[in-house]
């Protein structure tokens, strides 16, 4: 009894240690460590966020500007001579015709979101619930599609589209662009569908359910964040997408998407910037909107699926 006591007693005189982070300790970083890292962290984010706000606000501003002041004061706000007529002349322009191509380039990117998923989904689900190493052989192989650059085979894919048939269609665009789609929205869903437990199929089993109703009656709604990630990176890449539809689509398909129609219209108006920039940003602020919108789903269904349990 003595013995504890004496022991307690001596805990209780020690001196305490300080924290690592204060002490200096090795095992973590001190107060004059980190305060660089902060410095330098925050210099870098000021220096991002600027390189990709001035060519926004660039864009806004001159919008609405006079080829004159363009010129002369890029940067200056448009506080006199703010005019809405070059912006109404852009909507109304038969040479860009950025408004008609909003509603092909939409079509497009439902069309290709359609596909991609009911590709996709069941192709995920058979990846992540099978424990076969050439069930992982196949998810590499889809992978392998992501470092290949899309312009690279741009050309063997004209090659096959004429022989089967699609070359210069709308269908060989579509077809071509749920392709490219496919390889990250297999691996995204097979990340995700592996965090559901399998407890959920098996129960579906006993009650009668096959492989095809329990992924689309019971995996698929569960899977709403990583569709809501997949659909929303695929539609900003269908509706930025410049090479395919200018490549695959030829002038006289008389299909434009807004790329190809600023292309278009930009091609024989390149000095004239009153006409530039309104095009410009009625092709991008859809997205730009969309995007400030939706990027929190992005972010959630990014990393959802990345720690198991």
């Amino acid at each position: 009894m003595v013995v504890m006591e004496t022991e307690a007693r001596e805990r209780r005189e020690a001196p305490k240690k300080a924290p690592p982070h204060l002490s200096g300790d090795p095992a973590g970083p001190s107060v004059t460590e980190r305060e660089p890292r902060s410095l330098l962290r925050g210099v870098m984010l000021g220096v991002l966020a600027v390189v990709m706000i001035v060519p926004v606000y660039l864009l806004v501003v001159n919008a609405f500007k006079s080829q004159q002041q363009i010129l002369s004061s890029p940067f200056a706000l448009p506080f006199t001579g703010l005019t809405f007529e070059h912006m109404a002349a852009a909507i109304d322009s038969p040479e860009f015709n950025v408004i008609g191509g909003y509603g092909f380039t939409l079509f497009l990117v439902v069309m290709v979101d359609v596909f991609c998923i009911l590709l996709a989904g069941p192709a995920a689900y058979a990846i992540a619930r099978s424990l076969k190493r050439r069930t992982q052989l196949v998810l590499l192989y889809f992978l392998a599609g992501t470092f290949i650059p899309g312009a690279a085979v741009i050309i063997p894919v004209i090659y096959v589209l004429r022989e089967i048939g699609l070359a210069n269609t709308v269908t060989g665009l579509i077809a071509h662009d749920v392709a490219s789609t496919l390889p990250v929205s297999i691996f995204l869903f097979a990340g995700f569908i592996r965090t559901i437990p399998r407890d959920i199929d098996h129960a579906a089993t006993i009650d009668g359910a096959g492989r095809f109703r329990t992924f689309w009656q019971i995996i698929f709604p569960l899977m709403r964040p990583a569709v809501v990630t997949v659909l929303i990176l695929n539609s900003i890449g269908i509706w930025n997408d410049f090479i395919s539809p200018q490549i695959l689509l030829s002038p006289s398909s008389g299909h434009y998407t807004v790329t190809t129609a600023i292309y278009a219209g930009v091609s024989q108006y390149s000095t004239d910037l009153t006409k530039v920039f309104p095009n410009l940003l009625l092709a991008v602020a859809p997205v730009i909107i969309f995007f400030i919108y939706m990027q929190r789903h992005i972010i959630s269904g990014l990393t959802v699926g990345a720690v198991k349990g």
